[in-house]
């Protein structure tokens, strides 16, 4: 079982679009997937149709069989572990714990025989829920929109992940929300790909057919497949599969 996590420090980024198409992608590709939301604003499970609502709070599925609480999509091979609004109180529930950097971990492995790939919706922030998401991910995919204050997160999230305990985890940086027609993102995405080795090389436009998805509440390769976001966002997960596989 792989997780990937999709993680930003910073908020509006497209980071839940990016969880929830590319979880699609990957569940269309035959795999068993399941997507967590774990951030309490619960957009990626009102895209899936599914309330974000966990009976008895993130305390109850902490503590039982997280198949309890995970839920069928619309889509083959995908499911959800919905979000709670009560997910803002994870750091609190995590702090009164033994192993509290493990929560999230030790929970996963419970379902390690069960699917082949785990995303996860993060919150954004540098919390201890975040810690708990990076020691249990294989991967973190970072969106990143091409500006020069996003260039300032990028480099603490490249410091934060070299901890000594989260050696080994990958972090791989794509561009999102990105207009072409804009010289400054033009200028910016030329500029990293000249000093960061191992960016994506496939991108996120800027896309009315990706704000769509919470109208819609759909993936956008279901509605839109032909459009500019169903292609780039098809386009990444092929790139994304490709290097796990190259990777091991």
């Amino acid at each position: 079982m792989k997780v990937i996590a999709l993680y930003s420090i910073k908020g509006g980024v497209g980071k839940t679009a990016s969880a929830v198409n590319l979880a699609y992608m990957c569940a269309q590709g035959g795999n068993h997937t399941l997507l967590w939301d774990l951030d309490p604003q619960g957009a990626a499970s009102f895209n899936l149709r599914i309330k974000a609502k966990l009976a008895g709070g993130p305390k109850a599925l902490f503590g039982r069989d997280i198949m309890r609480y995970v839920k069928q999509s619309d889509y083959d091979n995908l499911d959800l572990l919905p979000a709670d609004f009560s997910n803002r109180k994870l750091d609190l529930l995590f702090d009164a714990r033994t192993r509290r950097k493990q929560q999230v971990r030790r929970l996963l492995e419970s379902v390690a025989d069960r699917y082949d790939y785990v995303f996860i919706d993060s919150p954004p922030g540098l919390t201890l829920v975040v810690e708990n998401i990076l020691r249990a991910a294989d991967l973190v995919l970072s969106p990143l929109i091409p500006s020069t204050l996003s260039l300032r997160t990028l480099d603490q999230l490249t410091e934060f992940v070299r901890h000594p305990k989260l050696r080994g985890l990958r972090l791989w940086v794509f561009f999102s929300m990105v207009d072409v027609r804009r010289q400054l993102h033009r200028e910016v995405m030329k500029q990293l790909a000249t000093q960061r080795q191992g960016l994506m090389r496939h991108f996120i436009p800027y896309s009315s057919d990706i704000e769509r998805m919470g109208v819609i509440r759909a993936p956008v390769e279901v509605f839109a497949r032909r459009s500019q976001g169903g292609l780039a966002y098809r386009g990444l997960w092929s790139e994304v599969a490709r290097r796990l596989t190259d990777h091991g």
